[in-house]
């Protein structure tokens, strides 16, 4: 499984004999992380107002029950927006262009933002929520795809981890906008500044060197352009990405609720709860910026072997370990989440090199989303597995299990030599 790039060598030769190709490497970096981190933006910002965002639309207070239905279908709506517009972009990048499709998904999901700022009711925000989620995944994934092809192989893991962390950024941000208690219209006026960079990648980003020596050298038939390899990799791409999916969302997300399941019933638990918390976006953002010097020092499976390793055992300590709350959870949460921000840079170098440059971005898509659907499904399950297993630590240590499968998969099915 070795990365198979026609357009390296031409691109190689054209940033040694153009000084000003490493500049505009920047600036496409700059457009892409900006894009990137504002849809860490879009996608928590109604979630941060949701409680004053249903009962204004729904013209009446709410009971919490009916706050958390609506709140469902709004966030459901954005989640599989997401899986469809990663699904989708991927498909049109390989066939209208890396720069076009990348500038459509980003004002998608601008105009969405916008929109929703003028939304009359609920049933039109989940129309609009989903416009979001398909921009944001269609974003996410063509950014890491055309870096991967822009970028020298020399840097290329570093720059795309860095990348991978600008999602929490804008996350970040977005607890900004509620600190500083922005009215809730008002803040989806952020959805101005993803339509001006999808101006300005039309206007000034180059086209992927790789994708445009694809379309110009090689007229392949469209009936065998998935071969056996191309296949067996994808098979991988799925399992990996969404193994690893399945356990972060298990674990990552339910981190805070087990914390306070551990604490006297007497005790608020939202310091303890918010420090858990900032660990958990600190360590992301550190694993994340580490990831692509690990890629370039061990080899990309090698770091997956280490990263996964990581993962599981730092579970296992974590839940297996406490039983009541002290603050060794903060530092074992910090060391868990390293890991997990490891495995996000480090995939995002990793999974597109898996495809030939014709099929990249549709097989990317593909790797990168299938796993969303069971991420989705298994919130019905949740309850259930608290119930029988004993406790929210069983349940969680169950998702990390995901783990051990992601680190078999590499183990069998990833040389070492794919990403070199």
């Amino acid at each position: 499984m070795l990365v198979r790039d026609p357009g390296l060598i031409e691109s190689m030769e054209a940033l040694k004999t153009k000084p000003d190709v490493l500049t505009a490497n920047w600036f496409a970096f700059g457009l892409c992380a900006l894009a990137y981190a504002l849809g860490g933006t879009a996608s928590t910002l109604m979630a941060t107002f949701l409680p004053v965002v249903v009962p204004e639309l729904l013209g009446k207070s709410v009971a919490a029950a009916q706050l958390g239905d609506v709140g469902a279908y709004i966030s459901a709506a954005f989640l599989y927006g997401w899986m469809a517009g990663g699904l989708a972009f991927g498909f049109v990048s390989d066939r209208i262009g890396r720069v076009r499709a990348l500038a459509v998904a980003t004002a998608l999901y601008g105009g969405a933002m916008v929109l929703t700022v003028f939304v009359p009711n609920w049933p039109l925000l989940l129309l609009y929520r989903f416009m979001t989620g398909a921009g944001v995944g269609g974003v996410l994934l063509l950014t890491t795809v055309y870096l991967s092809e822009i970028w020298p192989v020399r840097n290329r893991a570093v720059v795309l981890g860095i990348l991978a962390v600008m999602f929490p950024v804008g996350i970040v941000a977005t607890g900004g906008l509620n600190v500083g208690l922005v009215a809730w219209r008002q803040a989806f006026w952020l959805g101005v500044l993803p339509l001006a960079a999808s101006m300005l990648m039309l206007a000034k980003l180059p086209e992927s060197t790789s994708w445009q020596h694809e379309r110009r050298d090689h007229h392949i038939d469209r009936r065998v352009v998935w071969g056996p390899g191309d296949r067996a990799n994808l098979l991988t791409g799925v399992l990996v990405f969404g193994a690893v999916l399945i356990g972060l969302w298990g674990t990552f997300s339910w981190i805070p609720t087990w914390v306070q399941s551990l604490l006297p019933p007497t005790q608020t638990g939202g310091r303890e709860r918010g420090l858990t918390m900032m660990l958990l976006g600190m360590g992301g953002i550190g694993g994340g910026l580490v990831s692509g010097l690990l890629v370039n020092r061990l080899g990309s499976r090698q770091t997956l072997l280490l990263t996964f390793a990581g993962c599981a055992g730092g579970c296992a300590l974590l839940f297996l370990t406490n039983r009541q709350f002290s603050p060794i959870i903060y530092a074992e949460t910090a060391l868990v989440a390293l890991f997990f921000g490891i495995s996000q840079g480090a995939l995002s170098s990793i999974i597109p090199a898996l495809f030939p440059v014709r099929i990249r971005a549709t097989a990317a898509g593909i790797s990168f989303n299938i796993g969303r659907f069971f991420t989705a499904t298994a919130v019905f399950f949740v309850g259930t597995m608290v119930a029988n297993l004993g406790g929210f630590g069983n349940a969680l240590l169950v998702f990390s299990v995901a783990f051990l499968v992601a680190f078999l998969a590499v183990l069998f099915r990833i040389r070492s030599g794919v990403n070199s």
